[in-house]
């Protein structure tokens, strides 16, 4: 299920490209799509040079040596990918951005990027680019022949409320890099959020308002009606939404409907809603 209109929350290309597959018989043309596919996936949307491109793991895939999992894993382990994401970065910053690239998703809470933090620290930068492609994850998502692709705006790639929210933070827009295009550069941008664990607002890119840097975190505070001292009160707007009960009454589909819910009840709101067939169009703290 997506988070709303794809095309109002920055990531219709996302949900309207079809997953890239390596399946044999391919013609050079297509093998050469499949190579794009990766390095962009892989780099961020990131533009590379012909100078830059690796030249003998490209060779190796198109004679069938190299699958489309370790022709990844020679390209997140490159040097191009090194400086751009590892060198150059803040620790945690490059930790949220591999997540990005080769799982397609923002990490779940603080304790999963220190793990990652903590394989750099004792094996280092190639033993950790491992973990993520020799993952259980990787293998059930993506197996050996799928390009890894942006999957974190559907809820079946996230485990709670506060990464599936951390997703827009992570991904806004298929048409800028993973640093250009954000204004976080290479600075974290999900450090202090998965701290707080906390959900965050989901703003259209489209609209008045609309951001691309770390929203603003502050201490939770006691409001509105049945917030409990765990945090606020939040809106989710629901589109399409029809409860499962009225399916042998009406097949039209309900009008968009508004729930307040406290913060400890958010994630239990959020699983009825998937549920029932909901989709969610925003989530915003009042």
């Amino acid at each position: 299920m997506a988070f709303g209109p794809a095309s109002r929350l920055g990531v219709s290309l996302f949900d309207e490209t079809p997953p890239v597959e390596w399946i044999p018989g391919r013609s050079q043309e297509e093998i050469e799509t499949i190579i794009k596919a990766v390095y962009r996936q892989v780099l961020g949307n990131a533009y590379v040079m012909e100078s830059e491109r690796l030249t003998v793991p490209e060779s190796q895939f198109k004679l069938g040596e190299l699958s489309v999992r370790e022709f990844v894993r020679a390209v997140a382990k490159s040097d191009l990918y090194c400086s751009r994401f590892f060198t150059s970065c803040a620790r945690y910053r490059s930790i949220e951005l591999n997540f990005r690239h080769l799982l397609g998703r923002p990490p779940l809470d603080l304790e999963e990027m220190r793990g990652h933090s903590t394989i750099l620290d004792t094996q280092g930068f190639e033993a950790d680019i491992d973990s993520y492609i020799d993952s259980d994850e990787y293998q059930n998502a993506f197996g050996e022949n799928f390009v890894p692709y942006i999957r974190g705006y559907k809820t079946e790639a996230c485990q709670s409320m506060v990464q599936f929210t951390h997703t827009f933070q992570l991904v806004r827009g298929a048409s800028s890099s993973s640093l250009k295009g954000d204004l976080s550069g290479k600075t974290p941008k999900l450090n202090s959020l998965v701290i707080q664990g906390i959900p965050t607002a989901v703003i259209s890119p489209a609209s008045d308002g609309a951001r691309f840097s770390d929203v603003p975190v502050t201490s939770r505070s006691r409001q509105g009606v049945d917030a409990s001292s765990g945090g606020k009160v939040y809106r989710i707007e629901v589109t399409g939404y029809r409860a499962k009960a009225f399916n042998n009454i009406s097949k039209f589909r309900r009008a968009n409907q508004v729930f307040l819910v406290s913060y400890d009840k958010l994630s239990q709101e959020y699983q009825r809603i998937h549920q029932q067939g909901g989709v969610i169009a925003s989530v915003t703290a009042i």
